[in-house]
């Protein structure tokens, strides 16, 4: 069990749903907060809502799709002497095509965001990190990070990458903790902002999503699961049965999983 009272968290794609809603709870928590994501309206907005607890909060726009921006973030959060003890690695994008009709461009795009970046980013803290006594990762993955499923390809190979490299880092350094926080469907807007094959936003509310778990019952449960330093943390409804049915009887998966809508 950890502490997070005036604990330093930088939280990635913390503009709007489960990022937002992770820092609005970790700054109820008396934890000190670095904001970024895209949408400076946006980051402004959960930096308003957050202060509110009395706890500092800091921000800055970053697109997670260019490296460039993210030393450009890297940058301030060490120009401001914001040291780092837990990372809320949440920023991520979706895909709502089928593989082979997904251009390679967005295939790398998804990657990027989702996986590179967050890759990227933990190795610029690379000396902080192994100077620091006990540092927390928290890394949103997915359901989809657990299994395959359609018009998920590349949405999917970017979340069970993250998998493989935070836990292999886990089990490499006694000092760093991975908690990896598993949402199924939760009611946010990140079908709408998801990628079709040729580049452009699915831009609707996925029927599924809307009646996902409501996005701060799902922050408390992932706050808890961080503050627990749990190593696994499914958050969802009916629909994280799915992770035991692959596991246990994976057959049947491949029946369920071709009759589910995957909008």
């Amino acid at each position: 069990m950890i502490d997070l009272k005036n604990k330093n968290a930088l939280v990635t794609g913390a503009s709007s749903g489960i990022g937002a809603a992770i820092a609005r709870r970790l700054a109820k928590e008396k934890c000190n907060l670095f904001l970024t994501g895209l949408g400076e309206t946006q980051l402004q907005e959960t930096k308003e809502i957050c202060e509110k607890e009395g706890v500092k909060v800091y921000f800055k726009e970053c697109n997670f799709a260019e490296f460039a921006s993210i030393d450009e973030l890297v940058k301030e959060i060490k120009s401001i002497g914001f040291h780092i003890d837990l990372y809320v690695l949440n920023a991520g994008i979706s895909q709502r095509d089928r593989g082979l009709e997904t251009d390679f461009a967005i295939d790398q795009k998804i990657m990027q965001v989702n996986y590179w970046s967050s890759v990227y980013l933990v190795k610029q803290f690379k000396d902080e990190i192994l100077a620091s006594e006990h540092v927390n990762m928290s890394v949103t993955t997915s359901l989809a990070g657990l299994f395959g499923f359609p018009l998920r390809t590349s949405y999917c190979a970017s979340k069970h990458a993250l998998f493989g490299f935070f836990e292999s880092l886990d089990l490499e350094y006694p000092n760093i903790h991975v908690t990896f926080l598993i949402p199924g469907r939760i009611n946010t807007p990140i079908s709408k902002s998801a990628l079709k094959g040729n580049g452009e936003q699915y831009a609707k509310m996925d029927a599924g999503q809307a009646k996902g778990l409501d996005v701060d019952k799902a922050a408390k449960r992932a706050v808890k699961a961080i503050r627990k330093e749990r190593h696994r943390k499914l958050i969802g409804k009916g629909e994280l049965l799915m992770a035991y049915i692959n596991r246990y009887i994976p057959w049947l998966y491949y029946k369920i999983a071709n009759k589910i809508s995957p909008t």
